[in-house]
């Protein structure tokens, strides 16, 4: 079943949805009440109850308050202080009052708040004084010309109207509090409501000089008020009180107006023995306030299988996200709270709002209303829950929560280099991290520090930051992976430029640049020739080597030599300003191209093709290895004494520690951005007009020691199609090398034959000569090749000889040596003895051009040619020919000799070849000779790029082997390791006739498309 998201379980309510919530939304002001100015949220009587939630305190007032307006004996008392930290809901409470002493007109839901018996019946008189919208000095304007400037001569206002402030107006103008008999008759003895908020607010805006008297004066009203209202049966008096977490007035937000603190002490000691003490809005009631005010509708029933899904999440991972004794806790408080998650709330509850200027409810609504207005406008997949990570500091209207009305402008270079950019401005760490690690995901990065920044914002020290574990818990929810997270935390410390890098300290913000913003800071004064200097120095030492010759950032052709060299193959590395290669476009750059097609300054075609290697750059890894080479240079400057001075121990340490990595990281990222190879190759990348393969060194085989880079380019040459070949290697079979060479004309020197493995890009590469002469070897000793040099002749059976590597030192094949009576060696005849009685003893005679044998005939012997034939149509003796070489011209070969025999036909064929794709390219003509049965055997093994291996025979007609030539063809021309023969035999049926033009023919229909070497042998009609 699949899980409901945040949005099917909940909806806002209108205002904060469509994010019109204004700041007048958010600030209740009783004045605006009073007059019928305010907002419709607070003003509408309807509205204001539905966006509130009737809390304990809150109930407990409504109640007590209406009994002693009706003067009922179950009053408690008739002096009320709501005291609570800034935020907390007084003002919210008083309004309350406001509406429930009118009558609660239109609202449905009035039980929720208290019993309906108790809402007043008949008027009540109502005086409020709010010191936010006092004016001391001009005095506030009341109506009918009457500005008044103490909270006395506003109360009078309120209960009795323009008499009432005449009653008192020379109080109010002297500034002197009117006793406890002239307030009571401004009650006209009916129930009456008193009402004062943010009394220390007024006296914060007199002027020193006056506050001692004013506050005095207001001792003394508040003494008198509260004789009369106890002297009257149905009069209630409500005030505020702001308590800060210190218990003193939170007025003082700083340490300047310790008298008004003073004053609030005095007020304090007044009223604590008279007055009953009621918080609006308890702590355990904060997230259930907002419940109420953010959302419209919450589906608790289906929240129920999106918490209890949190619930498995923290069992599952309870090793990652610390001690699980809380875990029950958790799960009531997020019962309680969803969809508000019961860690966003701690946070907010317990470490920002220990800030002095921090209002509990009303700061939490405001950050969370622009939240919600933003998390439903863009709706991101796989929301469950609100967590503390998306409150977004990118979104200005937080932003300036924080460095407004926080006052917390010391973190904005925080916010901005490593949590939320400025639109316009430089991306911040998160935005980077995010791009370059998470794409698709969710901003995993940007989780990660918004968590700790809000971690970060709280008065006491000991209070910020969060550990990694409850960074987990913070973070961890059904859609996102905790190692995607792990890997966040660990790319954000490693990069952030403010976070607190102290060993040992919690993951929390500094509003200080740490020693990763110096080390950024000193990365742009790295001049820009020095990087590139040391970057070339860099890769020269890395990628120079013992097995290819380096050539180093060459300019052109004539910077790459086009000779043999030592026998070691050329490894040119081109710059990385040069050319760069995109591995999504892959592509034979244009220089590489170039310097593999011509040589010199004249453009003259190359020749040694075979023996260049190209190393390029990465198009997307080069800027990371000069930041990181930038980076090495910026912290060996750092490195010196005078700037090493002015840092604190922790950093030298772990300055010194930077510096001894960063030469081990310029190398590895060196070697992870060059990693493109391109080698010689029949088997040329797609699109290419040079006969260039590509190949990718795999990053984790990079080596961070100097001078190993190359060893990563000859492994991966080795794997390669087994291009490189070291001296330790095993050479390619005899066969391969006759048939992929001018070899298979016969006969070659041994220099022009290793010459054409430094020219042919479809031979492999060869480091010296080694593999070059044990192939010779290998091939003499199978009885495929013959070697000679000057006097000296080695074939198969002779004793070993040492090899020559010059042009007048031969590799024939055995064919041709036995054509061209080359091998073996010839044989003289022994002289007849003197009286022999034999006349026909004569000298052997010379073997004729063409190799054949007689049936019988011993190995090593090659008999002539009979000339004596059987007559009156008896069977002709068995005949046999034999012909080696290219597929037209042992056919060729094979007519001749039969031409020569006095044959007339040829009763069979038996065609070997030895290359798959010539063998399978026959197999389709073969089929089409005519009067003729032809018989297939296949036979062969190949290995795959993974290793497997397959061994194959196959005996049959041609019909069946076509199938099995489709499947091999694809499988062997991708094996990096394959051997085959292939026999075709053809026997003709009426004998094909030598003495016309069939067999040419023939020979003609076969080579239609070319063909390598095979190995002949017919029978003549007649012949066993």
């Amino acid at each position: 079943m699949t899980l409901p998201t945040l949005f099917e379980l909940c909806y806002p309510r209108p205002d904060v949805k469509d994010g019109r919530i204004s700041e007048s939304d958010f600030a209740a002001d009783l004045a605006q009440v009073l007059r019928g100015e305010a907002p419709a949220e607070y003003l509408d009587p309807v509205k204001f109850f539905a966006n509130t939630h009737p809390t304990r305190g809150l109930r407990e007032l409504l109640q007590n308050v209406c009994l002693r307006l009706q003067g009922s004996s179950d009053q408690v008392a008739s002096i009320f202080r709501l005291d609570t930290n800034y935020g907390g809901g007084k003002t919210h409470s008083l309004i309350a009052l406001t509406h429930v002493a009118k009558g609660i007109q239109g609202v449905s839901n009035v039980e929720e708040f208290l019993d309906a018996a108790l809402v007043p019946a008949g008027s009540v008189r109502v005086a409020a004084f709010d010191g936010e919208n006092a004016d001391p000095v001009v005095g506030r304007s009341l109506g009918d010309g009457i500005r008044a400037k103490t909270p006395w001569g506003e109360l009078a206002y309120g209960l009795a109207g323009k008499d009432g402030y005449e009653l008192i107006r020379t109080s109010d103008e002297q500034g002197i509090a009117p006793g406890a008999e002239t307030i009571r008759e401004l009650f006209g003895n009916e129930p009456t409501l008193i009402l004062l908020d943010e009394l220390s607010v007024y006296l914060r805006k007199l002027k020193a000089k006056e506050r001692e008297r004013a506050g005095g004066q207001l001792t003394a009203l508040l003494t008198a008020l509260f004789k009369a209202v106890e002297s009257s049966p149905r009069a209630a008096l409500v005030f505020t009180l702001a308590i800060g977490k210190s218990g003193l007035a939170t007025d003082a937000y700083s340490d300047e107006n310790q008298f008004i603190a003073a004053r609030m002490d005095e007020l304090m000691s007044v009223s604590a023995r008279k007055a009953t003490l009621l918080d609006p809005t308890e702590e355990d009631e904060t997230v259930k306030v907002l419940r109420r005010r953010l959302f419209g509708f919450i589906d608790d029933q289906r929240a129920e299988e999106v918490i209890q899904d949190y619930q498995r999440l923290w069992e599952r991972h309870r090793e990652a996200i610390g001690p699980t004794s809380a875990a029950d806790m958790r799960l009531e408080a997020f019962r309680n709270g969803f969809p508000l998650h019961p860690e966003l709330i701690e946070t907010l509850r317990d470490k920002t709002s220990t800030l002095s200027n921090f209002q509990r409810v009303r700061g939490l609504l405001r950050l969370l209303a622009r939240t919600v207005a933003q998390l439903w406008q863009e709706q991101p997949k796989d929301t469950y829950a609100i967590h503390l990570h998306h409150l977004d500091p990118g979104n200005e209207v937080i932003r300036r929560e924080i460095v407004t009305k926080l006052g917390l402008q010391q973190y904005l270079p925080a916010i901005r280099a490593d949590v939320a950019g400025v639109a316009g401005d430089q991306p911040s760490l998160t935005q980077e991290l995010d791009l370059a690690h998470y794409r698709g995901l969710p901003p995993y990065a940007a989780y990660v520090a918004r968590i700790i920044l809000f971690h970060s914002l709280a008065f006491n020290d000991a209070l910020k930051g969060l550990t990694a574990e409850q960074l987990r818990y913070s973070l961890l929810a059904p859609g996102l992976d905790l190692s995607f997270a792990n890997d966040a935390v660990r790319q954000f410390v490693q990069n952030s430029a403010y976070l607190d890098d102290r060993p040992g300290v919690p993951l929390r913000f500094m509003t200080e640049a740490n020693l990763t913003q110096l080390i950024r800071r000193y990365m742009t004064m790295v001049d820009p020739g020095e990087v590139r200097t040391q970057l070339n120095d860099r890769i020269r030492q890395i990628f120079k080597g013992t097995v290819l010759q380096s050539v180093a950032f060459p300019g052109g052709s004539y910077d790459v030599p086009d000779d043999t060299g030592e026998g070691k193959p050329y490894l040119v590395i081109l710059g990385y300003e040069a050319e760069s290669v995109n591995a999504s476009q892959l592509r034979v750059p244009p220089l590489v191209e170039r310097l593999y097609k011509e040589k010199g300054s004249s453009g003259d075609l190359r020749i040694n093709r075979n023996n260049l290697v190209f190393l390029c750059v990465d198009a997307e890894r080069k800027e990371e290895m000069r930041q990181k080479m930038i980076r090495r240079l910026a912290l060996r400057d750092l490195r010196r004494p005078e700037v090493q001075a002015q840092l604190a121990e922790h950093q030298q340490l772990k300055l010194a520690e930077e510096e001894k990595t960063s030469e081990t990281a310029v190398a590895i990222s060196i070697q992870q951005a060059y990693r493109h190879v391109f080698y010689p190759s029949k088997n040329k990348l797609e699109g290419s007009d040079v006969e260039l393969s590509h190949a990718s060194i795999d990053t984790p085989s990079s080596s961070e020691s100097p001078g190993l880079g190359q060893k990563s380019i000859v492994r991966q040459l080795r794997e390669a199609d087994r291009k490189l070949r070291l001296p330790e290697d095993q050479p390619d079979s005899p066969s391969y090398i006759r048939d992929r060479t001018p070899l298979r004309r016969g006969q070659i020197s041994t220099a022009s034959l290793r010459l054409e493995f430094y020219r042919d890009p479809g031979l492999p590469m060869l480091v010296g000569d080694d593999v070059f002469i044990k192939g010779i070897k290998q091939g003499i000793v199978a009885g495929d090749f013959v070697y000679r040099s000057g006097d000296l002749l080695w074939g198969k059976g002779d004793p070993e000889a040492s090899i020559k590597i010059d042009e007048n030192s031969y590799i024939y094949t055995v064919g041709y040596a036995r054509e061209h009576e080359i091998w073996p060696p010839r044989v003289e005849p022994t002289p007849t003895p003197s009286g022999s009685s034999s006349s026909t003893s004569s000298p052997t005679a010379q073997t004729p051009t063409g190799s054949y044998s007689t049936s019988g005939t011993t190995s090593g012997a090659v008999a002539p040619p009979s000339t004596d034939f059987p007559s009156g149509g008896s069977t002709l003796p068995p005949k046999t020919f034999v012909a080696e070489g290219p597929l037209r011209e042992a056919l060729g070969s094979i007519w001749e000799q039969a031409r020569a025999s006095t044959f007339k036909a040829i009763a069979s064929l038996e065609i070997q070849i030895f290359d798959a794709s010539d063998a399978f390219m026959l197999l389709g003509l073969i089929r089409a000779i005519q009067k003729a049965v032809v018989q297939v055997n296949l036979a062969g093994a190949y290995e795959t790029t993974s290793g497997s291996t397959l061994n194959f025979e196959f005996e049959g007609q041609v019909d069946d082997a076509l199938p099995v030539k489709d499947f091999l063809s694809a499988q062997i021309r991708a094996a990096t390791e394959k051997t085959m023969d292939a026999t075709y035999t053809v026997n003709f049926s009426e004998g094909l006739d030598v003495r016309g033009d069939e067999p040419e023919k023939l020979s003609e229909r076969l080579s239609r498309l070319g063909a390598g070497a095979a190995h002949i042998t017919a029978k003549a009609q007649g012949a066993d």
